[in-house]
């Protein structure tokens, strides 16, 4: 991997189009701290709280709950490519348009996001009203007739940004390296890891030397931030070694003649990812098993009974991210939006026929349907699998936080304190609200690693065609 970087920044055109990529992914940061008027909500983001909201502020680095000029992010973007993709399945006409004219589809894909970042504008214009304080008065409903005017700019600039970070990942894939949406998100989720290790410090680390502790405090704090660090890396070690793993079904070209030479009459192998979907199946759960929690957001309602509608509070707090309904359906939805987008992208009936008319065959497996059905019995085993690594990934952290590391934390802590109540009341209780909230954090860490590492994996591999390309290049001349 490093003497990949190593060779590919000694190769000039390859170095330019690696300083293209930081010089873009430097103005999209620029972008994430740029101030929209009439919108000061510095503790707008401890609304996301077991709500959608909270994926897309990782997902932005952080600039939705900064209410920032590029508070949408790429959100729109994403989602219009998804919809697109599914209609293409669904119509035929436009499946056919998406093969023989990327230009007009992309200008298509173009149009939705615009359509959907204008949505989501308004729709975050009414978060942001519903939130004391985090609108200037003069753009606040019922201050002054004028309001309508201050929410047409506040919306304007939301969408003008998602149009500029849609126009700055074109750029990317254009000149630069790798797959520009992909790139700005491996940035954003990347620049979310300086406040949570600050976090971690501010939690566990600072309080120790800035005023005296206990002993048994300092000895927990320590281990808690060990084991969180050997649960990341573990984690991140899972994520490379499935993103990595395929499986190779082994299939033989017969021999042909043409003309007065023979072709074929070799062996290879068909690879079928064991993580063929990625990240999409995650990103599909997620959005609707938070659906209702979001919109019960947007009227005030977070599940902590503070608005007296005990009904709707009940509703919110079961289907939020702490209750007992969300990583069951979080697993259910996972593992069925995997089957469905695996479908929808990979058809073993084309694949057996293209084999077929390569002359290409599996071994024991007659031409045609047979091989068809092959295939898609093997998928649908390396589908299951695939979808079981993304649940465990999604899920584990979703539920370590609430229903695991409070609860440990606080019985290793009582029985530290041996039964002293005023150190317990005054560190132990402390200590554990601090070490969930922490623990919360990683709610969709594990889906933010899976995009690392399969955003990190891809350029990696795009760099190697690249020099692979240029060392053919050099042996033709």
């Amino acid at each position: 991997m490093l003497q990949t970087l190593k060779n590919a920044w000694r190769t000039k055109e390859i170095r330019g189009k690696i300083l293209f990529t930081l010089f873009i992914l430097l103005l999209y940061r620029i972008g994430t701290v740029v101030p929209v008027p009439f919108v000061d909500a510095s503790s707008f983001a401890s609304n996301f709280n077991g709500t959608i909201l909270q994926y897309m502020d990782v997902l932005s680095g952080g600039s939705l709950g900064a209410t920032t000029l590029f508070a949408l992010g790429v959100s729109p973007y994403i989602n219009s490519s998804i919809i697109i993709q599914l209609l293409s399945v669904v119509f035929p006409k436009l499946g056919e348009l998406a093969k023989n004219d990327k230009k007009k589809m992309g200008f298509i894909t173009r149009i939705v996001t615009v359509a959907l970042a204008i949505v989501t504008g308004v729709g975050y214009y009414l978060l942001l009203s519903q939130s004391g304080g985090a609108l200037a008065p003069e753009a606040t409903k019922g201050v002054g007739k004028a309001y309508v005017f201050y929410a047409i700019v506040i919306i304007s600039c939301y969408v003008a940004g998602a149009c500029l970070i849609m126009w700055l990942a074109d750029r990317i894939n254009e000149r630069g390296i790798g797959n520009g949406i992909s790139m700005i998100l491996f940035a954003n989720i990347v620049a979310t890891l300086p406040a949570q290790v600050y976090e971690m410090l501010q939690y566990v680390v600072i309080p120790t030397f800035t005023y005296p502790k206990p002993v048994w405090y300092v000895i927990v704090a320590l281990l808690f931030a060990l084991g969180l660090l050997a649960v990341v890396l573990a984690l991140t070690v899972f994520v490379i070694f499935v993103t990595g793993s395929e499986r190779r079904i082994p299939v033989q070209y017969s021999k042909r003649v043409v003309g007065r030479k023979m072709y074929g009459g070799q062996n290879t192998h068909l690879p079928i990812k064991l993580n063929m979907t990625g990240v999409m199946p995650v990103i599909f759960a997620s959005s609707i098993v938070s659906l209702i929690p979001t919109v019960l957001a947007f009227f005030g309602i977070d599940g902590d009974g503070s608005t007296g509608r005990k009904f709707w509070e009940n509703v919110a707090k079961v289907l939020g991210s702490n209750g007992v309904i969300y990583p069951i359906a979080l697993l259910v939805l996972i593992i069925g939006f995997a089957y469905f987008y695996t479908t929808i992208t990979f058809d073993p009936t084309e694949v057996a026929n293209n084999l077929k008319k390569q002359g290409g065959t599996i071994r024991g497996i007659r031409e045609g349907r047979p091989t068809a059905e092959y295939i898609r019995k093997i998928l649908n085993k390396i589908t299951l699998a695939g979808a079981l690594f993304l649940a465990i990934v999604a899920v584990v952290p979703a539920v370590a936080g609430p229903h695991l590391v409070r609860p440990l934390i606080e019985w290793i802590l009582k029985g530290i304190a041996g039964g002293d109540t005023a150190t317990l009341t005054s560190y132990a209780s402390t200590f554990a609200s601090q070490a969930q909230s922490l623990a919360s954090t990683f709610t969709f860490g594990g889906t933010s690693l899976i995009i690392v590492v399969g955003v990190a994996l891809e350029t990696f591999r795009d760099l190697e065609a690249q020099l692979t390309m240029r060392s053919y290049k050099g042996f033709l001349n």
